[in-house]
């Protein structure tokens, strides 16, 4: 994670807090944990190479982006066997000797990497837009280089997405927290974090981010993203009620003050209908859905990723109430039987909402076959 506690005890810092080691930025809650950490904790040994890295910020990143490296490559390795890098052309690279990942959607031949020749071509796309001062939706669209696969135009996810964090991360770090590339960045590691299901690290580094957003006086649009952010990684951690509340809030707010046909709208009422139907509040996530999908479905169209999303959810609501009827369960299978087709010729078969589909589906066969059984 980003460094927010003290390198000695641990105590939370968030990111303007504490003390720092005059050389090379290392945290601590105070003086004493300081000298603790020279003397006994191999500081003495460490600082000047920390230094040289650029500050203890930037050694941390790229510690944990090679480590994220490794990791992304190993899980890669049997579908990545054989193949070679579309953007350098190696097998290993000639740098780095990392191996190969593919973590998008693209099928057959198609999407294999390096995670770093991925991140010099996000990097050097972004920096070209800034070096040619190009308006900020042009930048916006050039960053999603970082976390878009280009061949697919689908997002990275899993552990590569992670890695992909950890590397825009280790490349904004440095700059001031007014520039909105460090901003970025830490969003993208905090979602990576989340994908490769390292929650509480997620959780840090998340709310590091929404403080930062607060402190430079950012949009509400850009605040209300980070929260939803928030909102995710509390339901990953069991915090059901907490990230309902939040998200309750989130869609509530979105619809008055970007519409309910914006996209993020969409997005913050699928949460919010994810959130009612985590706590088995089928009926209220159900009368959610019933509004949204048909504007989901309109603007967004059919195999947008939010639609299939909330479909899921609702067909899920339909099978998981403990009086559902048998048209119910029905509609449950033929709806998860027909967007998981969509979302497996979209996303492809590894992506994480296909797998999620197949299990819904099956539990809403069985939940079908046992009324069945039990009515004749």
């Amino acid at each position: 994670m980003i460094l927010t506690q003290c390198a000695v005890c641990a105590t939370d810092l968030g990111l303007t807090l504490g003390k720092k080691c005059g050389r090379c930025s290392t945290r601590y809650c105070g003086p004493e944990c300081q000298v603790q950490h020279w003397k006994e904790g191999g500081h003495d040994q460490l600082c000047k190479k920390i230094k040289k890295a650029g500050g203890a910020e930037q050694y941390n990143a790229n510690k944990k982006y090679s480590e994220a490296v490794a990791v992304a490559a190993e899980k890669c390795a049997d579908d990545t066997k054989g193949q070679t890098c579309y953007i350098c052309t190696e097998a290993l690279h000639r740098h780095t000797k990392e191996g190969l990942v593919r973590g998008c959607s693209c099928r057959g031949t198609a999407g294999f990497a390096h995670v770093s020749c991925l991140a010099e071509e996000a990097k050097i796309w972004f920096t070209e837009a800034e070096e040619n001062n190009l308006d900020w939706k042009v930048k916006i669209e050039r960053w999603d280089r970082w976390y878009t696969c280009s061949l697919c135009e689908q997002e990275y996810h899993g552990v590569v997405k992670c890695a992909l964090g950890w590397a825009c991360w280790k490349t904004y770090v440095g700059r001031p927290e007014t520039d909105r590339s460090p901003r970025s960045a830490m969003s993208l590691l905090g979602s990576g974090l989340s994908e490769a299901e390292h929650h509480e690290d997620a959780l840090s580094v998340k709310e590091a981010l929404l403080a930062m957003l607060r402190r430079v006086g950012d949009s509400e649009y850009n605040v209300l993203a980070m929260q939803g952010n928030l909102a995710c990684t509390y339901g990953e951690l069991g915090r059901l009620e907490e990230a309902l509340c939040l998200r309750e809030d989130i869609y509530s707010r979105r619809l008055k003050l970007i519409g309910v046909e914006h996209r993020q709208t969409l997005a913050s009422a699928n949460n919010y209908a994810n959130s009612l139907s985590e706590l088995k509040r089928f009926e209220e996530a159900k009368s959610v859905l019933r509004k949204m999908m048909p504007v989901a479905r309109r603007i967004l169209g059919e195999s947008d990723r939010i639609t299939l999303t909330m479909r899921k959810i609702f067909a899920e609501a339909l099978y998981l109430i403990p009086d559902a009827t048998l048209d119910d369960l029905r509609e449950a299978v033929a709806t998860l039987e027909e967007i998981e087709q969509t979302a497996r010729r979209v996303l492809g078969g590894a992506h994480p909402l296909v797998r999620s589909l197949e299990g819904s589906m099956r539990l809403s066969r069985e939940a079908h076959r046992a009324r069945e059984a039990s009515n004749a």
